[in-house]
Parts: C-alpha cells; structure tokens; sequence
C-alpha cells in the first residue's frame, strides 16, 4: 500500500493543491546505524528523534557516531508542473541528503534549517525513496568545536514537503520563508521599513507582487503592489506605518505580513521596536528602562535529549515567567522557531548565540584557521540571522561565549563575524559573554562578564570589590553580568546549619549560598544592564562523570525546582508573592542545633515551629532565617505571610550521616 503523505493525500488523488501547499514528512522513517550495515532490522521512528534519545536514564550510551533515516514519499502525477521542496528544521550536526538513490545536498551545522529542491528528482506516481544521512561525530569544522553540551545525534526538528506553483517566494534563502522583514527607524510616531522578498519562477521572469502589512488592530497599515523579477535576487518593497503599535514585554504587538507572488502566497508575523543600550547602562526598548532578567537556556531535556516537542517548550516558557525572568539566551546556538514564536506573543527577549564558543577543557581547540571553518562559521552566522531576523522578541546576537584569545587570527575572525552580524543586521547589538581580560572584551556592542568568584576562586564578598573595580577602569563598557553554580540533587543531614562538606558532590547548599552571596552584592548596583543566571536548567554533558552539569535552577527534568528557583522568583515575579521554606529535601536531620532559612517577597513573613512563633531575620534581599534553634523529635515547621503558607515536617534524631 502506497505510503501517502499524512494520511494522507486521499484527496489528492482526485483534486490539485492549492498554490502552495506544506505536508509535514515527519512519520515513518526507519532508522538504522551505519555499522549496522544493513536496514533490515531498522526501527520504525518518529521525527523530531536523536537516537542519544535514552542517554541520560542509563539505557543507552552517549553515542556520537552516523545514522541513516529512510522514508518513503509518493508524489501524485496531479502534482507534475509543480515545483517541491524538501525543509529541514534540525539534523544533529551533520546531513547528507539522497533521493532515489542520488544526493541533493549536504548542511553541515546542527542548529539550523536548511531546504533542498527535490523538483527533477521525483518520480511521479510512485514512491520516492528519501534517505538521510546523520552524523554527530566531531568535526574540525563544523561550529562549535568546543562545547559542554552533548551534541545529539539525529533528525531532531521537524521535517516538510513544500510544494509551490513554478512561481513562488523562494524557500530556499537560508532556510527561511524568503520574506525578510528590516526596520531602519522606529519610534513611536512612525516606523520606517523594507520588506526584502526573494523571489523564483522557473517560467516566468516578472510577476506581480504584492505586500500587506495587517496590524494588531486588524487594520491594513500598508499595502503595495508591484511588479518585480523572479530571478532569485531580493525585491526591497520599502513601507512606513504612522503611529505604530510598538511591540515589547508589557505589550507584545505583532504585525501579520501578507506577500502574494504571482499565485502563491505566504503569510509570517513581525514586531517593530527600537532597541538601545545607553553608556548609562541602560537597556532601553521603545525609549524606555527595561531590566533584563535573563536566563541561559540549553538544549536539552531528560528523556527527550533535544528532540523536544512544542508542547515541552511552552513549558518551559511557562516556568521561566513564572520565576520572573524576561529574557532568555538560547546557549551555544539557536532553539526552535517554536519557542521564539511564544516569545514573540508572550513579549520574552532573546539573545541568540553563534556556535563560537569554548568548554573548560585542555583538550578543546574553539577555533581553527582553516578555510573550511571559517566558512562554516560565516555560513552559520548567516542562517541564524536570516532564520530569526522577523522574531522581534530577538534582540541580541551573540558572537562568541568564553573564548579565550589565542593569536591574531582568532581575533581577527571574531572581528570579522561581528562586523557581519553587524551588516546583516543594523537594528540589533551584538553581545558577547566573557570570562577573560584584554582587547577581546571591546569587539561587540555589548558585554556580559561570566562570573565566578566565590565558587573557583576567591570570596564572593570579593564581588563588591571587582564591581568596584568595573565602575572605574571599565566604566565606559555596556555590559552586563552572568554566574552560576551547581548543585546536587541530595545534601548532607546537618547541612541546613553546618557548611562545611567534604567529598566529591556538589551539595545544594554551596549552590544556594553562592547565589544568596551574589543577590546580596549586586541587588541595588547601578553597573549592569542585565543580570544573567548560568543555567535554568541542567543539561546533558557525558564530558563530566556524573553525565550532566547540575548548575540549573531547575532539574534535568524541567519540573523539579531547587531552592535557588524560588530565590530568583523572589525577587523577580512581581505579580504572584513567594514563600519558601529552604532545605526542604532533607528532612530528616541528626543535630539539634538548627536554623531555619526561607525565601519570602511578602512582607513580614512569621515562621511558627509545633505551635510558637520563632524570631527571625531579614539577612538578605528575600532572604530569611531564624535563630539558632534546639530541636528534638517530630516538628511542625510553618511560614506564613499573609494569605502565603509553607510548611514541613522535620525530624531529628539518629539519621545516618549522607555520604
């Protein structure tokens, strides 16, 4: 039985599309490794798919390694004299590309999406044999060469059939729609713009265009048309809209833009807003003050690797706004469209890195100054910016994260991306993060300084002294501030009075004292744009014994919040007040000496222990303890402020000591 596509086509076996039409390709593909040699024991797979799919739970090893997926497509003869185009979204990091046996094309980079025209390589009325295949191996050049992060091997974002008239707005521009939407002046009287269109016939050299802006009001705020060559070069339609509904966190307004090419047309969404950092350190979006309180976000979750479903993004989204944060940075390289989509609406900003990062190991090399890296280095600068130009929610580009200068040559290529990122994109700074000195730091617009004093090195009360420092020497630099610190799932007994902790674990408690450290110094400083946490959530990194880097707030599982969660929520959600008892893991304790340490953003919180009120003190921003208490047996732990309430059972007695 003929495979269709979706289930498919019955239709299409009696009625031709419409001009433009799109089929998600992404069931029934086999997979099988390549040194299987064979496909006669292939799975039958869904895509998004990696097959590091198990890595994390132990059931599977962390493999980089080739893997080969198959489908078949059955094109109908009603679709001859149509044109059809295959799109990618995401393959881990490597693709070779086959139809029929013949390759159509190779992407090397696994953050971005890539299209191939497949129209003189179908056969219609029949089966078509697709063939992809994926490796996750390194490479010395393909971006990034050094990175913490488990790369995940496979077909991991969705997969598409388009099929257009033979005149049709281009899919094929880097991997995007082929409407480029550039502002070059916003302000809230007016924007001033140019839709850029890439346009391509196989029968005709002109055909009739035309553009309509729709705004959030459901009115037309533009609308031209023209005539134009269908020769794949841009057609710059230039457009103003008087008193525009501008787009930003506390009111996301977006603009639906309408292109009619010849009979094929194509509908995406856009935002205007004009963004600037001030020498003053100040992040401002329409003219006005905006805090930025971000989070780094990586790419990956327990059980799904970076397979991840729409459904688990907006999750995550979800719980990042309920902390408080507006902002999130996509870590190492770009995430699904999908989840800049929902910060389009949801009014999050975005900082997007490039893949020129380092890891912390002696045995990485982030740069190589060879003309293929290089080139795929350029390569990737211009997908992400082309695939993300249209997100006003993005609006940042991040060049590089933690390199560490090495020769002239290195510098000289990060000039070289920033100045292209620059040229591709007037509208939005570059950023960079940075744990290093020197000439490096002054490349890119903006700077974050990755902190991590008190953790490696030095006290965190040494954190004063270094912004001491930055307000002098350094002042004239537009940055901003990123740390982190990891935690283990489990804690010692005691460790809710007594710190110190010997062994080869990260206990919860150094990751709780270091932010606490951090909040309380830099609450109130006037230096910083923005502050960055250093991550939301663990993420997978088999580089490490344990298999993951557990500097998240929230676990490898994006549902289990650590303490560290409800500091930030604290302090940043200002619409919904927290209440949070610390330590709440550990229940069961051997010392009758005890403190009681609790978040709270309510106002004068009363801790209450089997039925008395405790005194308690205000020892940071949020941040709440009682005195030392003598506890024995079973109590009745409770924090109230208001209609707020927190409570646990704490049992002292003979525990066994944690390992």
């Amino acid at each position: 039985m003929k495979r269709y596509i979706l289930i498919l086509l019955a239709v299409m076996s009696v009625f031709a599309v419409e001009a433009r039409e799109v089929y998600s390709l992404n069931n029934d593909w086999r997979f099988f490794f390549k040194n299987e040699n064979t496909g006669d024991n292939a799975r039958y797979v869904t895509v998004p798919h990696t097959w590091n799919l198990d890595a994390l739970t132990g059931s599977r090893t962390y493999e980089q390694t080739t893997g080969n997926y198959l489908r078949e497509i059955y094109i109908p003869s009603e679709w001859s004299g149509k044109r059809l185009f295959l799109r990618f979204f995401g393959v881990q990091s490597v693709a070779d590309v086959f139809l029929n046996g013949e390759h159509i094309g190779e992407h090397r980079g696994g953050w971005t999406a890539f299209t191939f025209e497949i129209t003189d390589k179908v056969r219609f009325d029949g089966d078509n044999l697709l063939h992809v295949m994926v490796s996750n191996a390194y490479q010395n050049d393909v971006l990034p060469t050094s990175t913490e992060m488990n790369l995940y091997g496979g077909i991991y974002r969705d997969v598409e059939l388009i099929v257009t008239e033979p005149t049709t707005v281009t899919p094929m521009f880097y991997g995007t729609d082929g409407i480029m939407i550039n502002q070059h002046s916003v302000s809230r009287e007016r924007v001033d713009g140019e839709a850029v269109i890439y346009l391509t016939s196989t029968r005709e050299s002109m055909c009739n265009v035309t553009l309509s802006i729709i705004g959030p009001d459901g009115y037309a705020a533009v609308h031209k048309s023209l005539r134009a060559k269908t020769d794949g070069k841009a057609v710059t339609v230039p457009f103003a809209i008087e008193t525009p509904e501008l787009w930003s966190p506390a009111s996301p307004k977006l603009y639906d833009v309408r292109v009619v090419a010849g009979s094929d047309t194509l509908s995406i969404r856009t935002g205007f807003r004009k963004i600037e950092v001030t020498p003053e350190k100040r992040f401002m979006l329409n003219g006005r003050t905006t805090p930025v309180r971000g989070v780094a976000l990586y790419h990956d979750r327990a059980g799904v690797g970076n397979a991840m479903t729409n459904k688990q993004y907006a999750e995550d989204l979800t719980l990042i706004r309920d902390m408080g944060a507006n902002a999130i940075r996509s870590a190492t390289a770009p995430h699904a469209q999908c989840l800049y989509d929902m910060c389009d609406e949801q009014g999050v900003l975005v900082w997007v890195d490039f893949p020129l990062t380092q890891a912390p190991f002696l045995s990485d090399i982030p740069y190589f100054s060879t003309r293929r890296f290089e080139d795929n280095g350029r390569t990737q600068v211009r997908e992400i910016i082309a695939q993300n130009n249209n997100h006003p929610s993005v609006v940042m580009w991040g060049v590089f994260s933690l390199l560490k200068p090495r020769g002239e040559k290195m510098m000289g290529y990060v000039k070289e991306l920033n100045s292209l990122a620059k040229k591709l994109d007037p509208s939005r700074p570059t950023v960079a993060c940075s744990n290093q000195d020197g000439d490096i730091n002054f490349i890119t617009d903006l700077i974050v300084w990755q902190q991590s004093l008190g953790w490696d090195k030095g006290k965190i009360s040494d954190v004063k002294i270094w912004c001491d420092l930055l307000a002098g020497e350094w002042k004239h630099l537009r940055q901003a501030i990123s740390y982190g610190a990891c935690s283990a799932v489990g804690e010692p007994s005691d460790i809710i009075t007594h710190t110190k902790y010997r062994g080869n674990k990260t206990p919860a408690i150094w990751q709780r004292n270091f932010h606490e450290g951090y909040v309380r110094e830099l609450v109130g400083a006037d230096l910083f744009w923005g502050t960055w946490i250093n991550n939301m959530f663990d993420f997978g990194a088999t580089r490490y014994l344990s298999g993951v880097l557990n500097a998240g707030l929230v676990e490898l599982d994006h549902k289990t919040t650590k303490d560290t969660y409800y500091l930030y929520r604290a302090l940043w959600n200002r619409t919904s007040p927290t209440l949070h008892i610390k330590g709440k893991i550990n229940q069961y304790r051997s010392r009758t000496d005890q403190k009681i340490k609790f978040y709270s953003s309510s106002a004068e919180p009363v801790l209450i222990i089997n039925g008395d009120t405790a005194k308690i003190s205000n020892v940071g921003p949020c941040q709440y303890e009682s005195e030392v208490l003598q506890l024995r047996g079973v109590n009745d732990v409770e924090v109230v402020a208001g209609d707020l309430r927190d409570r646990m059972t704490l049992t002292i007695g003979n525990v066994l000591k944690s390992r």
